[in-house]
Protein backbone atom coordinates (compact mmCIF):
# COMPACT_ATOMS: atom_id res chain seq x y z
CA UNK A 1 0.00 0.00 0.00
CA UNK A 2 1.36 3.44 -0.96
CA UNK A 3 2.08 6.12 1.63
CA UNK A 4 -0.57 8.34 0.00
CA UNK A 5 -3.19 5.58 0.36
CA UNK A 6 -2.25 4.94 3.99
CA UNK A 7 -2.55 8.65 4.81
CA UNK A 8 -5.84 8.81 2.91
CA UNK A 9 -7.37 6.09 5.08
CA UNK A 10 -6.26 7.90 8.24
CA UNK A 11 -7.76 11.16 6.93
CA UNK A 12 -11.06 9.55 5.91
CA UNK A 13 -13.00 11.23 8.78
CA UNK A 14 -11.80 14.60 7.45
CA UNK A 15 -13.05 13.59 4.00
CA UNK A 16 -16.52 13.11 5.47
CA UNK A 17 -16.52 16.55 7.08
CA UNK A 18 -15.16 18.18 3.93
CA UNK A 19 -17.85 16.41 1.87
CA UNK A 20 -20.59 17.72 4.20
CA UNK A 21 -19.25 21.26 3.79
CA UNK A 22 -19.20 20.95 -0.02
CA UNK A 23 -22.75 19.55 -0.02
CA UNK A 24 -24.11 22.46 2.01
CA UNK A 25 -22.24 25.05 -0.04
CA UNK A 26 -23.62 23.71 -3.33
CA UNK A 27 -27.08 23.37 -1.76
CA UNK A 28 -27.02 27.07 -0.81
CA UNK A 29 -26.27 27.97 -4.44
CA UNK A 30 -28.86 25.53 -5.81
CA UNK A 31 -31.61 26.97 -3.61
CA UNK A 32 -30.60 30.59 -4.17
CA UNK A 33 -29.61 31.24 -0.55
CA UNK A 34 -26.28 32.36 -2.02
CA UNK A 35 -26.85 34.21 -5.29
CA UNK A 36 -25.01 33.55 -8.54
CA UNK A 37 -24.53 36.36 -11.01
CA UNK A 38 -24.13 36.25 -14.78
CA UNK A 39 -22.26 39.47 -15.66
CA UNK A 40 -23.44 41.61 -18.57
CA UNK A 41 -20.42 40.50 -20.58
CA UNK A 42 -19.40 37.32 -22.40
CA UNK A 43 -17.28 35.09 -20.14
CA UNK A 44 -15.58 31.74 -20.67
CA UNK A 45 -14.75 29.81 -17.51
CA UNK A 46 -11.95 27.24 -17.51
CA UNK A 47 -11.58 24.98 -14.49
CA UNK A 48 -11.44 21.46 -13.12
CA UNK A 49 -12.69 19.25 -10.31
CA UNK A 50 -9.24 18.11 -9.17
CA UNK A 51 -6.59 20.03 -7.24
CA UNK A 52 -4.53 20.71 -10.38
CA UNK A 53 -2.53 19.26 -13.23
CA UNK A 54 -5.21 19.23 -15.92
CA UNK A 55 -3.55 21.83 -18.15
CA UNK A 56 -5.78 24.85 -17.55
CA UNK A 57 -3.16 27.41 -18.60
CA UNK A 58 -2.43 26.05 -22.11
CA UNK A 59 -6.19 25.79 -22.71
CA UNK A 60 -6.66 29.40 -21.58
CA UNK A 61 -3.90 30.37 -24.00
CA UNK A 62 -5.62 28.39 -26.76
CA UNK A 63 -8.81 30.40 -26.24
CA UNK A 64 -6.91 33.70 -26.14
CA UNK A 65 -5.06 32.79 -29.33
CA UNK A 66 -8.36 31.98 -31.03
CA UNK A 67 -10.42 34.96 -29.86
CA UNK A 68 -8.30 37.90 -28.67
CA UNK A 69 -7.58 39.22 -32.18
CA UNK A 70 -11.33 39.32 -32.92
CA UNK A 71 -12.66 40.90 -29.71
CA UNK A 72 -11.24 43.16 -26.99
CA UNK A 73 -10.34 40.45 -24.49
CA UNK A 74 -9.29 40.19 -20.85
CA UNK A 75 -8.04 37.27 -18.77
CA UNK A 76 -8.90 37.09 -15.07
CA UNK A 77 -7.27 34.71 -12.61
CA UNK A 78 -6.94 34.29 -8.88
CA UNK A 79 -3.18 34.85 -9.10
CA UNK A 80 -2.12 31.88 -7.00
CA UNK A 81 0.91 32.49 -4.73
CA UNK A 82 1.27 36.15 -5.71
CA UNK A 83 2.50 38.59 -3.08
CA UNK A 84 -0.38 41.02 -3.56
CA UNK A 85 -4.02 41.08 -2.48
CA UNK A 86 -7.25 42.18 -4.10
CA UNK A 87 -7.65 43.35 -7.67
CA UNK A 88 -4.37 43.85 -9.54
CA UNK A 89 -4.04 44.58 -13.24
CA UNK A 90 -0.83 43.98 -15.17
CA UNK A 91 1.01 47.27 -15.57
CA UNK A 92 3.25 46.02 -18.36
CA UNK A 93 5.92 44.59 -16.07
CA UNK A 94 4.51 41.03 -16.22
CA UNK A 95 5.72 40.54 -12.65
CA UNK A 96 5.01 37.07 -11.12
CA UNK A 97 5.21 38.59 -7.62
CA UNK A 98 2.33 40.94 -8.52
CA UNK A 99 0.25 38.56 -10.65
CA UNK A 100 1.35 34.98 -9.95
CA UNK A 101 3.43 32.93 -12.36
CA UNK A 102 0.68 31.81 -14.77
CA UNK A 103 -0.99 35.24 -15.29
CA UNK A 104 2.48 36.81 -15.64
CA UNK A 105 3.34 34.27 -18.34
CA UNK A 106 0.08 35.01 -20.18
CA UNK A 107 0.65 38.77 -19.90
CA UNK A 108 4.08 38.30 -21.50
CA UNK A 109 2.74 36.19 -24.37
CA UNK A 110 -0.43 38.23 -25.03
CA UNK A 111 0.45 41.93 -24.61
CA UNK A 112 -2.81 42.99 -26.29
CA UNK A 113 -4.89 41.10 -23.69
CA UNK A 114 -5.79 42.85 -20.44
CA UNK A 115 -4.54 40.51 -17.69
CA UNK A 116 -5.84 40.93 -14.13
CA UNK A 117 -6.00 38.92 -10.92
CA UNK A 118 -8.50 38.98 -8.07
CA UNK A 119 -9.46 36.43 -5.41
CA UNK A 120 -13.12 37.43 -5.84
CA UNK A 121 -13.81 36.82 -9.53
CA UNK A 122 -17.09 38.75 -9.58
CA UNK A 123 -15.33 41.78 -8.15
CA UNK A 124 -12.56 41.33 -10.71
CA UNK A 125 -15.05 41.22 -13.59
CA UNK A 126 -16.73 44.38 -12.28
CA UNK A 127 -13.36 46.18 -12.27
CA UNK A 128 -12.65 45.05 -15.84
CA UNK A 129 -16.07 46.29 -16.97
CA UNK A 130 -15.53 49.78 -15.55
CA UNK A 131 -15.32 52.32 -18.35
CA UNK A 132 -12.20 54.51 -17.96
CA UNK A 133 -12.69 58.27 -17.75
CA UNK A 134 -12.57 60.05 -21.09
CA UNK A 135 -9.20 61.69 -21.65
CA UNK A 136 -9.04 65.21 -23.04
CA UNK A 137 -7.72 65.38 -26.60
CA UNK A 138 -4.25 66.80 -26.98
CA UNK A 139 -1.30 66.65 -29.30
CA UNK A 140 0.40 64.18 -26.96
CA UNK A 141 -2.17 61.42 -27.33
CA UNK A 142 -1.51 58.04 -25.79
CA UNK A 143 -0.18 55.36 -28.07
CA UNK A 144 -2.36 52.66 -29.60
CA UNK A 145 -1.31 49.98 -27.13
CA UNK A 146 -2.33 52.16 -24.16
CA UNK A 147 -5.62 53.01 -25.82
CA UNK A 148 -6.31 49.31 -26.37
CA UNK A 149 -5.53 48.58 -22.72
CA UNK A 150 -8.14 51.17 -21.72
CA UNK A 151 -10.83 49.54 -23.87
CA UNK A 152 -13.63 47.80 -21.98
CA UNK A 153 -13.40 44.12 -22.99
CA UNK A 154 -16.18 42.31 -24.79
CA UNK A 155 -14.88 38.94 -23.63
CA UNK A 156 -13.29 37.75 -20.38
CA UNK A 157 -11.59 34.36 -20.03
CA UNK A 158 -11.80 33.21 -16.41
CA UNK A 159 -8.98 30.93 -15.26
CA UNK A 160 -9.59 28.27 -12.56
CA UNK A 161 -13.14 29.42 -11.85
CA UNK A 162 -15.17 26.19 -11.64
CA UNK A 163 -15.47 26.26 -7.83
CA UNK A 164 -15.97 30.05 -7.72
CA UNK A 165 -19.75 29.79 -7.76
CA UNK A 166 -20.62 33.49 -7.30
CA UNK A 167 -20.07 34.04 -11.01
CA UNK A 168 -21.87 32.12 -13.76
CA UNK A 169 -19.81 32.01 -16.98
CA UNK A 170 -21.48 32.25 -20.40
CA UNK A 171 -19.49 29.14 -21.35
CA UNK A 172 -18.30 26.82 -18.58
CA UNK A 173 -15.43 24.50 -19.59
CA UNK A 174 -14.39 21.63 -17.31
CA UNK A 175 -11.02 19.92 -17.82
CA UNK A 176 -10.20 16.40 -16.68
CA UNK A 177 -6.83 14.76 -17.26
CA UNK A 178 -6.57 11.66 -19.45
CA UNK A 179 -4.26 9.98 -16.90
CA UNK A 180 -6.32 11.09 -13.86
CA UNK A 181 -9.99 11.38 -14.92
CA UNK A 182 -12.53 12.54 -12.35
CA UNK A 183 -14.54 9.32 -12.63
CA UNK A 184 -11.60 7.37 -11.15
CA UNK A 185 -11.01 9.83 -8.32
CA UNK A 186 -12.49 10.69 -4.91
CA UNK A 187 -13.10 13.83 -2.90
CA UNK A 188 -10.38 15.44 -0.76
CA UNK A 189 -8.40 14.47 1.24
CA UNK A 190 -9.02 10.80 0.38
CA UNK A 191 -8.67 11.68 -3.30
CA UNK A 192 -7.87 14.80 -5.34
CA UNK A 193 -11.37 16.12 -6.13
CA UNK A 194 -12.38 19.51 -4.77
CA UNK A 195 -16.06 18.55 -4.98
CA UNK A 196 -18.30 15.66 -5.95
CA UNK A 197 -18.33 14.22 -9.46
CA UNK A 198 -21.90 15.40 -10.13
CA UNK A 199 -20.52 18.95 -10.17
CA UNK A 200 -19.57 18.13 -13.77
CA UNK A 201 -23.17 18.87 -14.75
CA UNK A 202 -22.46 22.60 -14.35
CA UNK A 203 -20.17 22.45 -17.40
CA UNK A 204 -21.28 23.08 -20.98
CA UNK A 205 -18.08 21.53 -22.33
CA UNK A 206 -15.84 18.82 -20.86
CA UNK A 207 -12.31 18.46 -22.25
CA UNK A 208 -10.24 15.35 -21.60
CA UNK A 209 -6.77 16.90 -21.59
CA UNK A 210 -3.23 15.54 -22.05
CA UNK A 211 -4.41 12.66 -24.24
CA UNK A 212 -1.94 10.76 -26.43
CA UNK A 213 -1.39 12.39 -29.82
CA UNK A 214 -2.88 9.24 -31.34
CA UNK A 215 -6.05 8.18 -29.53
CA UNK A 216 -7.79 4.91 -30.34
CA UNK A 217 -11.45 5.52 -31.35
CA UNK A 218 -12.59 2.66 -29.11
CA UNK A 219 -10.76 4.16 -26.12
CA UNK A 220 -12.22 7.58 -26.92
CA UNK A 221 -15.71 6.05 -26.97
CA UNK A 222 -15.12 4.31 -23.63
CA UNK A 223 -13.85 7.51 -21.99
CA UNK A 224 -16.82 9.48 -23.32
CA UNK A 225 -19.11 6.83 -21.83
CA UNK A 226 -17.36 7.00 -18.44
CA UNK A 227 -17.70 10.80 -18.35
CA UNK A 228 -21.48 10.25 -18.06
CA UNK A 229 -22.47 13.59 -19.54
CA UNK A 230 -25.92 14.95 -20.30
CA UNK A 231 -27.31 15.78 -23.75
CA UNK A 232 -26.60 19.49 -23.33
CA UNK A 233 -22.89 18.80 -22.71
CA UNK A 234 -20.19 18.28 -25.34
CA UNK A 235 -16.97 16.28 -24.86
CA UNK A 236 -13.65 17.00 -26.59
CA UNK A 237 -10.19 15.43 -26.39
CA UNK A 238 -7.00 17.50 -26.44
CA UNK A 239 -3.28 16.78 -26.39
CA UNK A 240 -0.09 18.76 -25.82
CA UNK A 241 2.30 19.76 -28.59
CA UNK A 242 5.86 20.51 -27.44
CA UNK A 243 8.03 23.12 -29.15
CA UNK A 244 11.78 23.64 -29.35
CA UNK A 245 13.92 24.26 -26.24
CA UNK A 246 13.76 27.98 -25.45
CA UNK A 247 15.95 30.14 -23.22
CA UNK A 248 14.44 31.46 -20.00
CA UNK A 249 14.20 34.93 -21.55
CA UNK A 250 12.14 33.56 -24.44
CA UNK A 251 14.63 33.01 -27.29
CA UNK A 252 13.99 29.80 -29.29
CA UNK A 253 16.98 27.56 -29.98
CA UNK A 254 17.78 24.86 -32.52
CA UNK A 255 18.83 22.33 -29.86
CA UNK A 256 18.12 18.76 -31.02
CA UNK A 257 17.28 16.76 -27.89
CA UNK A 258 18.04 13.49 -29.64
CA UNK A 259 21.68 14.67 -29.82
CA UNK A 260 21.85 15.57 -26.12
CA UNK A 261 23.35 12.85 -23.92
CA UNK A 262 21.67 13.77 -20.63
CA UNK A 263 18.88 16.08 -19.50
CA UNK A 264 18.04 17.15 -15.97
CA UNK A 265 14.30 17.83 -15.91
CA UNK A 266 13.29 20.33 -13.21
CA UNK A 267 9.56 20.67 -12.51
CA UNK A 268 7.34 22.48 -10.04
CA UNK A 269 3.93 21.51 -11.43
CA UNK A 270 1.18 19.23 -10.13
CA UNK A 271 1.39 16.38 -12.68
CA UNK A 272 4.68 16.42 -14.62
CA UNK A 273 4.16 12.89 -16.03
CA UNK A 274 3.39 14.00 -19.60
CA UNK A 275 6.38 16.36 -19.65
CA UNK A 276 8.77 13.69 -18.37
CA UNK A 277 7.37 11.09 -20.79
CA UNK A 278 7.98 13.50 -23.68
CA UNK A 279 11.61 14.04 -22.64
CA UNK A 280 12.29 10.34 -22.11
CA UNK A 281 11.11 9.64 -25.64
CA UNK A 282 13.82 11.97 -26.95
CA UNK A 283 16.80 11.53 -24.63
CA UNK A 284 18.13 10.16 -21.34
CA UNK A 285 16.39 12.09 -18.57
CA UNK A 286 16.75 12.47 -14.82
CA UNK A 287 13.89 14.17 -12.98
CA UNK A 288 14.16 16.60 -10.08
CA UNK A 289 10.63 17.36 -8.82
CA UNK A 290 9.44 20.23 -6.62
CA UNK A 291 5.96 21.05 -5.33
CA UNK A 292 3.37 22.72 -7.56
CA UNK A 293 3.98 26.49 -7.97
CA UNK A 294 7.27 26.13 -6.07
CA UNK A 295 9.15 29.38 -5.47
CA UNK A 296 12.77 28.44 -6.16
CA UNK A 297 15.21 29.56 -3.46
CA UNK A 298 19.00 29.84 -3.48
CA UNK A 299 19.24 26.42 -1.79
CA UNK A 300 17.01 24.95 -4.51
CA UNK A 301 19.32 26.36 -7.19
CA UNK A 302 22.27 24.81 -5.35
CA UNK A 303 20.45 21.48 -5.34
CA UNK A 304 19.72 21.78 -9.06
CA UNK A 305 23.35 22.67 -9.75
CA UNK A 306 24.59 19.67 -7.78
CA UNK A 307 22.21 17.29 -9.60
CA UNK A 308 23.24 18.72 -12.96
CA UNK A 309 26.96 18.42 -12.24
CA UNK A 310 26.43 14.80 -11.19
CA UNK A 311 25.13 13.89 -14.66
CA UNK A 312 27.80 12.11 -16.71
CA UNK A 313 29.39 13.73 -19.74
CA UNK A 314 29.53 17.32 -20.95
CA UNK A 315 26.76 17.27 -23.57
CA UNK A 316 23.94 17.94 -21.13
CA UNK A 317 21.33 20.60 -20.37
CA UNK A 318 18.58 21.44 -17.88
CA UNK A 319 14.98 21.52 -19.12
CA UNK A 320 11.97 22.85 -17.27
CA UNK A 321 8.35 23.69 -18.00
CA UNK A 322 7.14 27.02 -19.32
CA UNK A 323 5.44 27.87 -16.01
CA UNK A 324 8.55 27.00 -14.00
CA UNK A 325 10.63 29.18 -16.33
CA UNK A 326 8.81 32.25 -14.96
CA UNK A 327 9.99 31.40 -11.43
CA UNK A 328 13.51 30.34 -12.44
CA UNK A 329 14.25 33.34 -14.65
CA UNK A 330 17.12 35.42 -13.29
CA UNK A 331 18.07 32.82 -10.65
CA UNK A 332 20.05 30.15 -12.53
CA UNK A 333 23.29 32.01 -13.27
CA UNK A 334 25.34 30.34 -16.00
CA UNK A 335 23.50 27.02 -15.87
CA UNK A 336 22.27 25.88 -19.34
CA UNK A 337 18.56 26.04 -18.48
CA UNK A 338 15.83 25.95 -21.13
CA UNK A 339 12.10 25.33 -21.19
CA UNK A 340 9.84 23.48 -23.59
CA UNK A 341 6.92 25.65 -24.75
CA UNK A 342 3.62 23.82 -25.15
CA UNK A 343 0.44 24.41 -27.10
CA UNK A 344 -2.84 22.52 -27.17
CA UNK A 345 -4.31 20.65 -30.14
CA UNK A 346 -7.67 18.90 -30.39
CA UNK A 347 -8.51 15.50 -31.77
CA UNK A 348 -10.97 15.85 -34.63
CA UNK A 349 -14.57 14.93 -33.90
CA UNK A 350 -16.96 13.53 -36.51
CA UNK A 351 -19.69 16.12 -36.39
CA UNK A 352 -18.41 18.80 -34.02
CA UNK A 353 -15.47 21.19 -34.04
CA UNK A 354 -14.28 22.82 -30.80
CA UNK A 355 -13.16 26.07 -32.45
CA UNK A 356 -16.39 26.42 -34.42
CA UNK A 357 -18.52 25.80 -31.31
CA UNK A 358 -16.65 28.37 -29.20
CA UNK A 359 -16.49 30.99 -31.94
CA UNK A 360 -20.18 30.75 -32.82
CA UNK A 361 -21.28 30.81 -29.16
CA UNK A 362 -19.08 33.82 -28.36
CA UNK A 363 -20.19 35.68 -31.50
CA UNK A 364 -23.89 35.10 -30.77
CA UNK A 365 -23.52 36.04 -27.11
CA UNK A 366 -21.61 39.25 -27.81
CA UNK A 367 -24.15 40.19 -30.49
CA UNK A 368 -27.05 39.56 -28.10
CA UNK A 369 -25.47 41.60 -25.29
CA UNK A 370 -24.71 44.51 -27.62
CA UNK A 371 -28.34 44.60 -28.80
CA UNK A 372 -29.51 44.34 -25.19
CA UNK A 373 -27.39 47.35 -24.22
CA UNK A 374 -28.87 49.38 -27.09
CA UNK A 375 -32.43 48.47 -26.07
CA UNK A 376 -31.75 49.32 -22.46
Amino acid sequence: MSLRKSISYVLFPLTCWYAVGVRFRNLFYATGIIKQEAPHITTIGVGNLSTGGTGKTPHVEYLLRMLSDKYPTAMLSRGYKRKTKGYVEDDGSHDPAQLGDEPAMIATKFPHVKVAVCEKRLEGVQHLMERPPLAESSENQENTETQESDTVPQLIVLDDVFQHRRIKPSINILLTEYGHPYYNDHILPYGDLREFKNARFRANIVIVSKCPAVLNPVERHNIAHDLRLQNYQKAFFSYLVYGQPTTLDGRPTDIDLSRIDNVLAVTGIAHPDAFIAELKQRTRTQHLAFADHHDFSASDIARITSAFEALPGSNKIILTTEKDAMRLHGKTGKLPVYYLPITVAFHKEKDLDFDALIESTVRENISFLSKLSIWS
